[in-house]
């Protein structure tokens, strides 16, 4: 059964940075069309709904929604299951619980924000930036 973890949130001022992992058990971190993608519930958003920000492919082919583009970097480590966000030059807008996913998808990529298709989801880890 494939798990995902994440870890990594917390509370950090304005211009600070954190860095993400989610690590995944069950199966090999790339099998066979995976997308690895770090997603994201704003507090202003209704129950269930999340943003796709972040995705990385089995070809290391990377995607950014806008809001992060320059700020945050999604990078993975296959002997160890794990897919990082480094997050940059927070801002209090970035305030979230972050989620990491994963699924066989034909178009993985975070532009726009909708990404459907998603397997399987970790539980979140918060971030909280204060101004």
């Amino acid at each position: 059964k494939v798990q995902l973890a994440e870890s990594g949130g917390g509370s950090v001022q304005a211009g600070g940075s954190l860095r993400l992992s989610c690590v995944k058990t069950g199966r090999p971190l790339w099998d066979w069309d995976t997308c690895m993608a770090w997603f994201r519930h704003l507090p202003d958003m209704r129950g269930n709904e999340v943003v796709a920000i972040a995705t990385v492919d089995r070809y290391d082919s990377i995607t950014y929604d806008d809001p992060v583009k320059g700020r945050f970097t999604i990078s993975q480590d296959s002997p160890k299951n794990t897919v990082y966000l480094q997050m940059n030059d927070l801002k209090p807008e970035d305030t979230a619980t972050y989620y990491c996913a994963t699924g066989s998808v034909a178009f993985c990529t975070a532009v726009g924000g909708h990404l459907n298709g998603m397997d399987f989801w970790g539980k979140g880890t918060a971030v909280t930036v204060s101004s």
